[in-house]
């Protein structure tokens, strides 16, 4: 994973010519989704490289702050792991936007743990009761005799969401839960504390933490694919309408092929594969 996904604003800028020439810029706001973020920065680099002179401002703050920013007209593009929600939809008519919703990806939405931890497989009944707070104890499900430490995404995230739908149904996250702000917050979290348990996206995952399955099934791009791994999800991007100028174009870019190498580059599945 490149490193530089932790930065919580991001501006990248065309060059000046030998330092000296200035290229007449166009700019293009881009907020949101943390899981989704690592793909925008890939496609942001490389769509800078071929198209010097366009300014690309890139943040995250989650799903949740991205679409409000659609909503709110602050943003160009916001990038989402969840797809909008019925009342946001409404209040952008209200507001006088328009979101209009384009499919990037492809995600399968991964638990994960230290790589000492011995549990490799947890139901999505188990799963549930550790975030609920009921299971305490890595014992109590396979584990070492070890407190469990449960870390989440915070509630504006759309991974927090897709985790609720997944797997709370509902029901409430014990409040001794580490919530953090991003992903990558989570994944490094993860890695150095023995005692803990997250869920990252598959484009997330690295030799610091350890994958578990999921009522037996494996998480990857293939299970993801064919539905037997019920973690799934597909990552978005919103546009007030048809996007025009620099926007229309850097979506073009990210549902070319090109711009679905990138996707698969990173570690998530590309739109290529979708049925």
């Amino acid at each position: 994973m490149l490193k530089m996904f932790k930065t919580a604003v991001m501006t990248l800028a065309a060059c000046a010519l030998l330092g000296t020439v200035s290229f007449a810029s166009e700019s293009i706001v881009i907020k949101g989704s943390t899981t989704v973020l690592p793909i925008t920065q890939a496609a942001v680099e490389a769509y800078m490289k071929a198209n010097p002179g366009v300014q690309i401002s890139l943040s995250g703050g989650g799903s949740g702050e991205g679409i409000k920013a659609i909503i709110d007209k602050t943003t160009d593009i916001a990038m989402s792991s969840r797809a909008i929600r019925k009342e946001e939809i409404e209040l952008a008519k209200k507001r006088g936007s328009n979101p209009l919703e384009h499919v990037v990806g492809l995600d399968a939405l991964i638990p994960v743990v230290h790589p000492r931890n011995k549990v490799s497989n947890l139901s999505v009944d188990q799963l549930s009761q550790i975030y609920q707070g009921k299971i305490t104890n890595w014992k109590e499900v396979g584990g070492d005799d070890l407190k469990i430490v449960v870390i989440s995404r915070d509630t504006s995230s759309g991974t927090f969401e897709s985790w609720d739908h997944f797997i709370m149904k509902k029901t409430k996250v014990t409040p001794r839960a580490q919530m953090l702000a991003s992903s990558g917050a989570v994944a490094t979290a993860v890695g150095k504390n023995r005692y803990a348990i997250a869920y990252v996206g598959i484009g997330y995952l690295n030799k610091s933490i350890k994958p578990v399955s999921v009522n037996g099934v494996t998480g990857s791009i293939g299970t993801a694919l064919d539905k037997s791994y019920s973690l799934s999800r597909e990552l978005y991007m919103y546009t007030d309408g048809e996007p025009k100028g620099q926007a229309a174009k850097f979506m073009n870019f990210i549902k070319s092929r090109a711009g679905q190498e990138i996707v698969a580059k990173v570690g998530f599945i590309p739109t290529m594969f979708l049925k």
